[in-house]
């Protein structure tokens, strides 16, 4: 397989764009958030207080980054024409240079669609707007327009997402194989992400590129009573019977990746585990039956909310169905009862009701389906039953 985006697919990005923004009638683009750098220049960059842009229209495409990108940028992005000035904050303010670009587009006084407004505060970075750099131009923020074509995967980003899934499993199958009573979290965790990552490198070869992590595995601190916090943090807790174990697998290829979670059980199920284990199953099967191209992603969650209230569960509700799934942790649209997205052939969802009870412990499996035209189509595909989720003791 190709382990990356071809040329042709970020130009496709690109167009996608200009098509999907017609109606603002824009002359050029300026994004800055990493993620959308990346998606229309394929450069992929570790973000600090050192502002980056991607600045394009239908005639070139202009990449400004710190003097340290320099070379990075011209091996690896798709941009025309780099610009490097010297350091943040320098003499210079860095978005004093992509005024000069701007100007030297001839769109300083046109109309120009950005993800945002300037560079984010991060890393104790400040700046001016880019409504400030140019102020006779006008500002459109087109991130919905963004949002919305990363959310529609294409077949190439749908292979890599399917990559990323296998060796995701590898990772969690590792994870489930050394689980033992006695043995740390964090030992499990990097024994299993290791050698996942090992075998990943000698499969995939030297093209491989994970722009990410490779493949891991973990517990993420959701061990025995604690796995009722469903963003519980790693504490170096060790493995005893009767522990319930929230769980994760995945790996980037290219940038992209995907989300499998289980809900493992340590020792012989209680009467009451073996219970909530059973619910937990029959929602998810009931969320990934209900997703379907043109209804709203709202409908889905809907659907979990009724069983939560129809099985007297409502006191272990602590979050919505899924989330959109490619290049980032969450994405856009959300299985969420206040999101009306229509549901479209190409999205990626992570499906991941769960079930919550404090002293006990969460029950939750997230899956990665891309939606289809009639229905889902399964990307992770580890075993959800519970016999094949005992933890032997």
């Amino acid at each position: 397989m190709t382990l990356r985006l071809s040329n042709a697919e970020y130009q496709r990005h690109r167009e996608a764009l200009f098509a999907k923004a017609a109606p603002h009638n824009l002359d050029a683009f300026v994004t800055f958030i990493p993620n959308n750098v990346v998606y229309f220049s394929s450069f992929g960059f570790i973000s600090t207080e050192r502002p980056i842009a991607f600045i394009f229209n239908e005639k070139t495409s202009v990449l400004l980054v710190p003097r340290l990108e320099e070379e990075h940028a011209q091996e690896v992005s798709l941009a025309e024409k780099i610009v490097a000035y010297p350091e943040y904050p320098g003499l210079r303010h860095p978005l004093e240079f992509l005024k000069d670009i701007l100007v030297d587009l001839g769109v300083d006084k046109g109309r120009i669609g950005v993800d945002g407004d300037g560079y984010g505060r991060i890393f104790g970075y400040r700046g001016p707007s880019v409504s400030q750099l140019v102020p006779e131009a006008t500002v459109v923020n087109v991130l919905d327009e963004i949002e919305y074509l990363q959310s529609i995967n294409s077949p190439e980003e749908l292979e890599l997402i399917r990559e990323s899934a296998k060796w995701g499993n590898l990772a969690h199958a590792y994870l489930q194989e050394y689980s033992k009573v006695g043995v740390s979290e964090l030992e499990i965790s990097l024994r299993a992400s290791t050698d996942a990552t090992l075998a990943q490198i000698r499969a995939l070869g030297p093209d491989f590129r994970p722009r990410g992590d490779g493949a891991r595995a973990a517990f993420r601190g959701q061990v025995g009573k604690a796995s009722a916090n469903p963003h519980a943090l790693a504490n170096n807790a060790k493995l005893k019977p009767g522990d319930i174990l929230g769980t994760f697998g995945g790996s980037s290829i290219w940038g992209y990746g995907s989300e499998l979670e289980r809900t493992l059980i340590v020792g012989e199920p209680s009467a009451e585990q073996e219970k909530f284990f059973g619910l937990l199953v029959e929602v998810q099967d009931l969320a990934l039956n209900a997703i379907r191209p043109g209804i709203p992603t709202s409908a889905v969650d809907d659907a979990v909310n009724a069983f939560f209230k129809e099985h007297d569960l409502e006191q272990y509700w602590r979050h919505h169905t899924g989330h959109a799934k490619s290049t980032l942790i969450h994405e856009a649209p959300f299985l969420d009862s206040g999101d009306q997205t229509p549901i479209e052939v190409g999205q990626v969802f992570t499906v991941e009701p769960g079930i919550y009870v404090p002293d006990l412990g969460g029950f939750r499996h997230s899956d990665t389906v891309v939606v289809t035209e009639d229905g889902i189509d399964f990307i992770t595909y580890y075993p959800r039953d519970l016999e094949s989720l005992i933890v032997p003791v």
